[in-house]
């Protein structure tokens, strides 16, 4: 990756709405040639997907939690990822190293949800949940490394 491509990464991450046309003139590229380097990033895998950014309380989710799991074997919350997957309650799947299994970023309508959806998790293992109060920073723009 050259320094163009990041010049558009940095872009695309803060406004992935921005037109080819807009784009290219900020990164000083033609819309042409600026299109052939996105669908290039997308290709290679570099560019996973657009996202709208969503306010959980305006959509009626308002209890977020992380919910850390202790769990191995074929109960294992990780071999039963389409279940997950298909719940709108679970947000986020991490695998994560130390004496837990992985840690699932959680949604909930009201606190009789989240005690219902951690019951639920707890078929696969032992959960551990904490309540996220708020969320001063989110998603982090990727940067170029040093």
């Amino acid at each position: 990756m050259d320094s163009t491509d990041w010049a558009i990464l940095d872009e695309l991450q803060r406004d992935c709405r921005i037109s080819f046309s807009e784009l290219g003139r900020r990164v000083h590229m033609s819309a042409p040639a600026v299109t052939e380097r996105v669908r290039r990033l997308e290709e290679a895998g570099v560019i996973t997907g657009y996202r709208a950014a969503v306010d959980l309380r305006g959509t009626g989710w308002p209890v977020l939690a992380l919910v850390r799991m202790r769990c191995f074997g074929p109960r294992c919350v990780l071999q039963h990822l389409d279940e997950l997957t298909d719940s709108p309650h679970v947000l986020e799947v991490h695998r994560i190293t130390g004496d837990v299994c992985c840690e699932l970023k959680v949604a909930a309508t009201s606190m009789a949800d989240f005690e219902a959806t951690v019951d639920r998790l707890a078929e696969y293992g032992q959960p551990s949940s904490t309540l996220i109060l708020s969320s001063p920073k989110t998603a982090g723009a990727v940067r170029r490394p040093h």
